[in-house]
Formats: C-alpha cells, sequence, structure tokens
C-alpha cells in the first residue's frame, strides 16, 4: 500500500519533470527564434540540453534570459501599444453622437427608430464608460 509520504514525492517529481519538460521546449524554441546564432551554436545548445539537462538549462536561462524574453514579445507582436496612448477624441461625446444621428435623420438616411436607438446607445455609453 502506498503511503502519503511517497505519494508526495511521486506528485512532487512529476511537477519537477513537467517544469522541466516545458522548459526544454521553451529553450528548443527560443533557439530557433533566435536568427543571430548560428546552426552549430544551436546544435551544441541541443546536445548540451540532451547530456546534462538541467545545468544546461539553468545556464540557458541565466546567459540568454533578456533575450529570451526579447524574442518571446516580439514573437507576439510587442503587446498592444495602440491601446497604450488611447485618448476618446472630442467627437466622441453623446452630444456630438446624437447630433450626427439628427443629421442623418434629416437627411432622410435613417428613420425615426433607427434615432432613437443611436440617441439610447449614446447615452447609455455615457454611464457605462463605452
Amino acid at each position: 500500500m502506498i503511503g502519503f509520504g511517497d505519494l508526495f514525492w511521486f506528485l512532487l517529481w512529476i511537477f519537477y519533470f513537467t517544469a522541466y519538460i516545458f522548459m526544454v521546449f521553451l529553450i528548443i524554441m527560443d533557439l530557433f527564434r533566435d536568427h543571430a546564432l548560428n546552426g552549430w551554436a544551436k546544435a551544441a545548445w541541443i546536445i548540451a540540453l540532451i547530456f546534462l539537462p538541467f545545468l544546461t538549462a539553468l545556464v540557458y536561462v541565466i546567459a540568454r534570459g533578456r533575450g529570451m524574453a526579447e524574442r518571446n514579445a516580439a514573437a507576439r507582436g510587442g503587446g498592444v501599444p495602440e491601446t497604450d496612448d488611447y485618448r476618446p477624441s472630442a467627437s466622441a461625446t453623446p452630444a456630438a453622437d446624437i447630433a450626427q444621428a439628427k443629421a442623418l435623420l434629416d437627411a432622410g438616411t435613417i428613420s425615426q427608430g433607427e434615432y432613437e436607438a443611436l440617441k439610447s446607445k449614446a447615452l447609455g455609453n455615457q454611464y457605462f464608460g463605452a
């Protein structure tokens, strides 16, 4: 019968092994993402990962961690900078939206029901921050 201590150590080893496999895949993905590193250096890192796995992973993260993060950010597109500088324009007010809808109603482009819907949407957006 398996005891609690044996189960605990088994689960701990499973966790460490899973974390190691994840780290190896991250390192291999980063190696092939790095265009500045030549093929022989990539092969040397992979061979070192096979023969000295934990030491190589530790050295790789210490030596190339910053570049690893930069390449990962570049592969993801570098974030979403256009939302960082978002400022609503002066015309993005409920009054401007209602005036635009009124102009469309007067021009005959939209019906009275559509005008009322746009008006209620503009007033609703004022209170909910959209």
